[in-house]
């Protein structure tokens, strides 16, 4: 009799992943998946379906293609056809944000990009963000990153990121592409020229190169990027230049570009004379650009505070034709006493703020830091409002000890750009801070003027000295302030929308802090305010001062819960092995963050005193996709 024994073979279960589990797309664009299958044995494969804003094609056993069909939240699931119990999913962050156009996301200067849906609170972490890439450039990356989505370039449709060196090149790369593409790189130095150096200025407080510092500012409409170059000859005599490049090709336009020459002129005595007339080489190109109803507005300080007789500047160009448009001086008049001029529009790097009133007229907002002053023709310390297109005073702020300011070096004007608030009792506020440690909210429509007591809605003391443009969002103000030579948090506070003011003790502050110069923050959030994330970049190791400069090293980029930013969420040196490591710091850089990633601009490895090859990079953050 013969047995026969039946081998029992265990049955090994189906399992199921997907790639990738967590991204962003931009509305109309497409993401490709692919699902692995183990022990599939008949290679069933899967099915595919989506919820939320999206919708599926090329459906194969273990790949298809989502499209962004709206903004949201989309989920794709892949399950298996041989055991249905067995599935994956992935999260896609789908954005119908039209881009980072120019400083701080808006002419409110704000930094908020309310439409972010990829980014949340329970993702941003050192298990599912970090570092993706880096692009390298040739010089210094001071300006800020901006983004555009759907650009036809490069043979399809992509996102680009625009990045501007102070080498006086600009780049375009794709904003998603890993390794880093680049789609044009266009260098502004005619021939016989070069970048100009610090050592011509009289000032460390930027080095090595200048070139092009100022944000550019992109016209989605035109598909032109406008920004301000800077060189020299080779017998060193400086150029600056308005540029308007195409987008998509780096092309100069027809009438680009134009020079910013001593043709730029005001009449006024400040000088001594009766004329005075911009000089290229001593006025700085800091503030970002701000295009307002089809005009470039570009503003001048100068390196350090270098020389007597520099000027803030504020001179508009016709988009179009790039021909000058209107010239604003901030020192007119010469005040007895008075050996200098000054008044320079550095803001940190902020650009000017605008808005329009119930009667279309359209007004910016800026900043002015020591200077003369006689509240009719020269304006030191103080905030303008001018009316566009003829940039015409129509109302200012200048606090009521502004010559103790101006003493002791206290500007007001190191402040960011004005930030532009509405309350819900009607009143349009503008806020701003300053080096003497005080945060002022003012009426945008009656701002005060100059008065034996300050005529404004609100002033509050604060902490530390401003150099950085604050952010807002969800009623709350979040400001990263400076110690000279030390540390300091980030703090929030918080906003009262129905009597327009704001809480004066900080309602939370982060527990990492920050070196000098503190930080300009971007927030980014949903449409509905859920989600919200305070990103701030710590560029402390920046290695450069007036005087001197040290040995730079790392920016850090941190994350924090904006309902509570005491909560981080993660930060660029928290991953082992410096997997998230950015490039070295350079002083006012601001971080953009648009459809699941955050760019950071950096000097690369230079560290400023001889080491290092790459002179500068964009450093690009975001979900990992597995």
């Amino acid at each position: 009799m013969t047995i026969t024994i039946a081998a029992v073979v265990p049955t090994v279960p189906v399992t199921v992943s997907l790639t990738p589990l967590r991204g962003g797309i931009v509305v109309s664009q497409g993401l490709n998946f692919t699902a692995t299958l183990t022990n599939d044995t008949a290679n069933k494969g899967v099915t595919w379906t989506v919820t939320g804003p999206g919708t599926l094609s090329a459906q194969a056993a273990t790949t298809a293609t989502l499209t962004g069909s709206g903004a949201g939240t989309a989920v794709v699931t892949a399950t298996s056809n041989a055991d249905s119990t067995k599935s994956a999913s992935a999260t896609i962050g789908v954005t119908d944000l039209a881009g980072v156009l120019s400083y701080h996301n808006d002419l409110s200067r704000d930094g908020l990009n309310s439409q972010e849906y990829a980014l949340t609170t329970a993702n941003v972490n050192t298990n599912t963000f970090g570092k993706l890439f880096s692009c390298a450039a040739d010089g210094a990356i001071y300006a800020q990153p901006l983004w555009v989505p759907n650009v036809n370039i490069g043979g399809g449709v992509h996102n680009v990121i625009v990045a501007a060196t102070m080498r006086d090149s600009v780049y375009v790369f794709d904003a998603d592409a890993s390794p880093c593409v680049t789609y044009w790189h266009q260098t502004l130095i005619p021939a016989g020229e070069t970048y100009g150096s610090f050592s011509d200025l009289g000032s460390k407080d930027i080095y090595p190169d200048i070139g092009i510092l100022g944000t550019p500012v992109i016209d989605t409409t035109k598909q032109t990027i406008y920004l301000v170059s800077k060189t020299k000859t080779t017998a060193g005599v400086y150029h600056q230049r308005l540029h308007a490049l195409n987008l998509v090709t780096g092309a100069e336009a027809a009438s680009s570009p134009v020079e910013l020459d001593n043709t730029i002129a005001a009449n006024g005595n400040c000088e001594g004379g009766t004329t005075m007339t911009f000089d290229p080489q001593l006025h700085n190109q800091r503030p970002g650009l701000a295009l307002v109803n089809g005009v470039v507005y570009i503003a001048w300080a100068s390196h350090g505070d270098t020389g007597a007789f520099y000027h803030g500047w504020v001179v508009g160009y016709d988009a179009a034709s790039l021909s000058r448009t209107t010239v604003f001086n901030d020192t007119l008049n010469s005040v007895s006493g008075m050996a200098y001029c000054r008044g320079g529009i550095w803001m940190s790097g902020g650009a000017p703020a605008a808005d329009t009133d119930s009667n279309n007229v359209t007004s910016l907002y800026l900043i002015t830091a020591h200077a003369a002053f006689d509240g009719i023709g020269s304006y030191r310390n103080s905030y303008l409002k001018l009316i566009t297109p003829s940039l015409g005073v129509t109302d200012f702020f200048t606090p009521f000890n502004q010559s103790a300011l101006d003493l002791d070096d206290q500007d007001v004007g190191s402040s960011g750009t004005a930030l532009l608030i509405n309350a819900a009792n009607g009143k349009k506020l503008l806020v701003g801070g300053s080096k003497g440690e005080v945060m002022f909210v003012l009426d945008r429509t009656a701002m005060g003027g100059f008065n034996a007591a300050d005529n404004v809605i609100q002033e509050f003391a604060l902490t530390s000295h401003s150099f950085s443009t604050p952010a807002f969002w969800n009623n709350t103000l979040y400001y990263f302030g400076a110690q000279y030579g030390g540390q300091q948090a980030g703090q929030a506070f918080a906003f009262n929308g129905a009597t327009g003011l704001f809480a004066i003790a900080p309602t939370a502050q982060t527990t990492s802090t920050f070196g000098f110069p503190g930080s300009s923050p971007s927030i980014s959030a949903t449409p509905t305010a859920t989600n919200g994330i305070l990103w701030a970049l710590d560029s402390g190791a920046k290695g450069t001062t007036n005087g001197a400069t040290t040995q730079a090293g790392p920016a850090i980029l941190h994350a924090y819960d904006a309902t509570n930013i005491a909560t981080e969420l993660w930060s660029s040196s928290q991953a082992s092995g410096g997997r998230d490591q950015a490039g070295n710091a350079v002083k006012f850089t601001v971080p953009t963050v648009a459809n699941g990633k955050v760019y950071v601009g950096s000097r690369g490895n230079d560290d400023t005193v001889g080491g290092g090859s790459v002179f500068g990079q964009i450093d690009v953050y975001g979900l990992l996709p597995n």
